[in-house]
């Protein structure tokens, strides 16, 4: 998902499909990019038996005794291939991108507030080794949003999130001489790229936003009141109640994510 310097486009999601083998394991990768609205989705054509069924994880505590009546935008996040965008190893590690100046300072300052403004709501926690993240926080400068033969003026894009899906590799152990290879479970990680050089209200307001996209709200909010909205306003708004209750309805939701699968027939 991404976001403009004006507006959140309307949602693009593209997707890419690899396949890697390893001994008897397929890998799984599918990167989703954009806002939505089409729902173009690409499906890739995978047998059915390959992936986990359906299944519905117990809520983090935090988000099991949240209790409020404000409503939620829950209509509004898209429905994926794999349901649910979904964490269910807590706490969640967020790796960010290292300052190296005063002013990437800023930006990492910003980052670091909005990953706390979400920990009230959501465990996670900060970790220096990127291989070990589930969600990396990088400073990036996105190529304009333009579409080849469209008479509309580009526009700055000032974030994006993508996700990747990946078997986590069983872990193998020693039972009576004989090894036991426990199932491959379905994964996810996701990658944000934020753009430095910003205000650093809108910095944050971004982080935020993203983050909220990372943590499972795959979608947008119509009011200007809620962090996940889909466009900037004059003053960006904290985390909101129907924020927290739309994040806490994606999560009472099946997924596919989290649940093992059996390894496939080769």
């Amino acid at each position: 998902m991404s976001w403009t310097q004006k507006n959140w486009p309307r949602k693009v999601l593209r997707l890419k499909r690899s396949w890697l083998i390893v001994t008897t394991i397929v890998l799984l990768c599918i990167v989703m990019v954009g806002f939505l609205r089409s729902h173009a989705i690409a499906t890739p054509a995978l047998a059915p038996q390959s992936l986990p069924e359906l299944q519905i994880h117990p809520l983090p505590p935090s988000l099991a005794q949240w209790e409020d009546r404000s409503g939620d935008y829950f209509d509004q996040v898209q429905a994926l291939p794999v349901g649910a965008l979904i964490w269910s190893r807590f706490p969640v590690q967020v790796y960010v991108e290292s300052a190296q100046s005063k002013a990437e300072q800023v930006w990492q300052d910003q980052v670091d507030q909005a990953i706390r403004d979400w920990t009230a709501y959501l465990p996670l926690a900060l970790t220096d080794d990127r291989t070990q993240a589930d969600i990396q926080i990088q400073r990036s400068s996105l190529p304009l949003k333009w579409t080849p033969g469209s008479r509309e003026i580009p526009r700055v894009r000032m974030a994006e999130t993508r996700y990747e899906l990946y078997w986590q590799q069983p872990e193998s152990s020693q039972s009576s001489s004989s090894q036991v290879i426990n199932q491959p479970k379905l994964r996810h990680r996701c990658t944000i790229a934020l753009r430095s050089g910003q205000p650093k209200e809108t910095l944050l307001a971004a982080a935020r936003h993203e983050l909220g996209h990372a943590l499972g709200i795959w979608g947008h909010s119509p009011q200007e009141t809620d962090v996940l909205y889909f466009s900037q306003v004059k003053q960006p708004p904290k985390i909101s109640p129907r924020d927290i209750n739309t994040l806490k309805r994606v999560y009472e939701q099946p997924t596919r994510l989290g649940w093992a699968a059996p390894l496939p027939k080769g």
